[in-house]
């Protein structure tokens, strides 16, 4: 598992130019050109689009104000993109958040590769909770289900290179590859969107390894977008 941010929104120039003209004398044109370049200050400038105090430093109590209040269209305004490297077990799942846009490693038009596998490790079923599983098994039990998965993996992929070294192609050959084959997502969303989505995948409800890739893109939030983190109350 794997995540980077790959981008987030910044204004144009020339529209930064437009704002200094419309709220920024010379004395004020840095600390407003600093804040409003930044995607958070970008955010407030919107949150103050009604106001003519566009020139306040001062923006994390009202980002802070507008989530706490449910006026999410604020966070509407930037966009950040992730690349995310794991499974296809759980790509299947992040597919499911239809707010975002996707762009993921196409099995039809690249061969796979040998080392392209996620070991999942060996979890009792919660008993009680079916969105939950335990990690309490003994270890015998936890190698031997390492090994088989490998032993799968090495069968799958031979069936996928016959088929790709006697002319089938990759779209057909694909399919005798496991769920846990590799895969690379490129993830494109809001604000709101992310902030919606680790509040959701950070929870103990998700799989463990689904959880894994909210905390890492939660972690990335805090450390881009610290105001906006604040706000979520996220630590």
């Amino acid at each position: 598992m794997q995540v980077r941010l790959v981008s987030k929104t910044n204004i144009d120039q020339s529209y930064l130019e437009h704002l200094i003209n419309l709220y920024a004398s010379d004395e004020e044109q840095s600390d407003f050109i600093k804040n409003v370049q930044d995607l958070e200050g970008l955010i407030a400038y919107v949150a103050r689009v009604s106001s003519t105090k566009q020139d306040n430093p001062s923006y994390a109590g009202l980002i802070k104000y507008c989530m706490q209040h449910g006026h999410w269209s604020i966070l509407e305004t930037g966009n950040a993109c992730f690349e995310i490297e794991t499974s296809r077990i759980i790509s299947a799942q992040m597919l499911r958040h239809r707010s975002f846009s996707f762009q993921e490693f196409s099995q039809r038009y690249a061969a796979v590769d040998e080392s392209g596998i996620e070991i999942f490790a060996a979890r009792r079923q919660d008993t009680k909770n079916r969105q939950n599983s335990i990690d309490d098994l003994p270890d015998n039990i936890k190698k031997e289900w390492e090994e088989r998965q490998l032993k799968n993996w090495k069968s799958s992929f031979e069936h996928y290179t016959w088929a790709l070294d006697n002319g089938i192609a990759k779209e057909i050959a694909r399919a005798v590859l496991p769920l846990q084959t590799s895969t690379k997502i490129y993830m494109n969303g809001t604000i709101r969107s992310w902030v919606h989505y680790v509040n959701l995948r950070a929870d103990v409800a998700t799989q463990k390894e689904h959880r894994d890739i909210a905390e890492a893109i939660k972690q990335q939030m805090i450390k881009n977008f610290p105001i906006v983190a604040e706000a979520a109350s996220w630590k």
